[in-house]
């Protein structure tokens, strides 16, 4: 770790999102809560979180999301059920572990203001350390959590990290586009970026997709960026400002990255969780298999 660099003890999690585009499944019960195997999405991401050596996360919602909350806390009737049937002993410890990962906080978003204002929410949370944002949207599964590979470039560079993947085609006109320079292995410096660009503004393939490391100047900046697209305060506009003065590193993370904002995210995730589960592999490839005998 470099001289003077504080540690990275603290993550955001925004969870706020109305989850529009996954209704109406999304209607009553929070998409952060919607299914992947056996667990609502948002416990992979804490799990990502705390696995990366993080000690505290405050996760931004807003009305109607207690079920976030509730999901974290202690159930104890459930949990008293449980402890009487000792055939129900692993199920017990898996139920009990989400109110025991670590620091867990919550903080309303009382206005829908965009990912920006989302994360200016945790100002006074954050303090004047540098800590992790993990999009709420974004399920990602690798073998080194992604947190922990930004965090380590983090120490090493002692810039605010962006984690990118590359993003073919048109379809990063729904994201953001950095422009990038080569540094060394998957590393790469940025100075500048674009949230949703028009084809003809597209700066490289590379896209910010659900991670990031910040330092605290962040929220100096983003009180005196503008409102951008969509009529909201983007992380991404803050963000340029960032690349533009101080420079940040964009880190190609190695992570295979779910979407659990759009359908298509949400069954793939389960799919791609599934074929992992040690209860249900077996079986699942077995059905796949017949049901590739049916697809033309």
């Amino acid at each position: 770790m470099r001289c003077n660099l504080k540690s990275v003890r603290k993550a955001i999690i925004p969870a706020a999102g109305l989850g529009t585009r996954v209704l109406p499944a999304s209607k009553a019960v929070p998409k952060e809560m919607l299914n992947i195997v056996d667990k609502p999405a948002i416990q992979y991401i804490v799990e990502e979180a705390f696995d990366s050596g993080i000690e505290e996360v405050l996760i931004i919602t807003n009305r109607g999301k207690t079920a976030i909350e509730d999901h974290f806390d202690h159930a104890f009737e459930l949990e008293y059920k449980l402890s009487q049937n000792s055939d129900k002993k692993d199920i017990l410890n898996n139920v009990k572990a989400c109110s025991n990962f670590g620091n867990i906080y919550f903080l309303r978003q009382k206005i829908t203001g965009g990912l920006g204002h989302a994360v200016l929410c945790a100002k006074s949370f954050v303090g004047d350390e540098p800590f992790a944002v993990l999009y709420g949207d974004d399920v990602i599964q690798s073998k080194v959590p992604v947190t922990k590979q930004l965090i380590d470039a983090y120490e090493k560079y002692g810039k605010g990290i962006v984690g990118v993947k590359s993003v073919e085609g048109e379809a990063i006109t729904k994201y953001c586009s950095l422009n990038v320079e080569y540094l060394e292995g998957n590393c790469y410096t940025c100075n500048d970026m674009i949230e949703k660009p028009n084809m003809d503004e597209i700066m490289s393939n590379f896209s910010i997709k659900g991670r990031v490391v910040l330092p605290p100047e962040i929220f100096d900046i983003l009180e005196t960026t503008p409102k951008g697209k969509g009529n909201e305060l983007q992380l991404t506009d803050a963000m340029k400002t960032l690349a533009q003065t101080e420079g940040v590193i964009a880190v190609e993370y190695d992570g295979v990255v779910h979407d659990m904002g759009n359908k298509f995210g949400i069954l793939k995730a389960n799919l791609d969780f599934a074929l992992e589960h040690p209860e249900i592999s077996k079986q699942l490839k077995e059905y796949v298999k017949e049901v590739s005998k049916m697809i033309d």
